[in-house]
């Protein structure tokens, strides 16, 4: 199985830091930073809020486009989710938001995933049972005591493959991404000399 590695293991080749999620657009991305209002904590910046699928963690970098292919193989149904709950976890000091009534779906979604990652030799991190959220603020002190007023309407279509990267920022990684840091070959020989007609 592919563990996680850490970044200062000795002689480590390239790692990622790796996480599968959904991935808001602007709209939805804006109602959920609208979100953020009651809640007292060390915010979450707007573009890095998402909702998490699977957590690798530090993964080799040659390890990526077996990752692509997997989310490319996800059977992702059209979901609408409504965000309409708040929640805390104690013990991590996470102020979240989340759903009252999970789409089965969305949990069935979760399921498959982890699947083809350990069928493939990947180690999902797990803490239990899914419960799926949107991390709010960290060193939260509590969940807003109010319910949101509206709930968020979140269309999701798609799975994300996203990069935490060392300058903090979250990026969803695409091929081309991954085509344009693989090392190039050698160069090529040049081709023979013509030779002169034999006389």
């Amino acid at each position: 199985m592919i563990a996680n590695e850490p970044e200062d293991r000795p002689n480590a080749g390239a790692t990622r830091k790796l996480f599968f999620a959904l991935w808001p657009d602007e709209a939805a991305r804006a109602a959920l930073a609208a979100l953020q209002a009651p809640v007292a904590g060390r915010r979450t910046p707007p573009a890095k809020l998402h909702l998490t699928l699977a957590f690798l963690g530090q993964v080799p970098a040659d390890a990526v486009p077996a990752l692509l292919a997997i989310r490319d193989r996800l059977a992702v149904p059209p979901l609408r989710l409504a965000i309409d709950c708040y929640g805390y976890f104690a013990r991590p000091r996470i102020a979240w938001a989340g759903m009252t009534q999970v789409p089965a779906a969305l949990v069935a979604l979760h399921d498959e995933l982890v699947r083809e990652l350990e069928a493939a030799g990947f180690s999902a991190a797990t803490h239990g049972a899914f419960k799926p959220h949107v991390t709010l603020a960290r060193e939260a002190k509590q969940a807003p005591p109010e319910v949101p007023a509206a709930p968020v309407e979140w269309a999701v279509d798609r799975a994300v493959l996203v990069e935490s990267l060392p300058d903090g920022r979250y990026v969803p990684v695409e091929r081309q991404q991954v085509s344009a840091t693989t090392p190039a070959g050698p160069p090529a020989d040049p081709p023979a000399p013509l030779l002169p007609p034999a006389s």
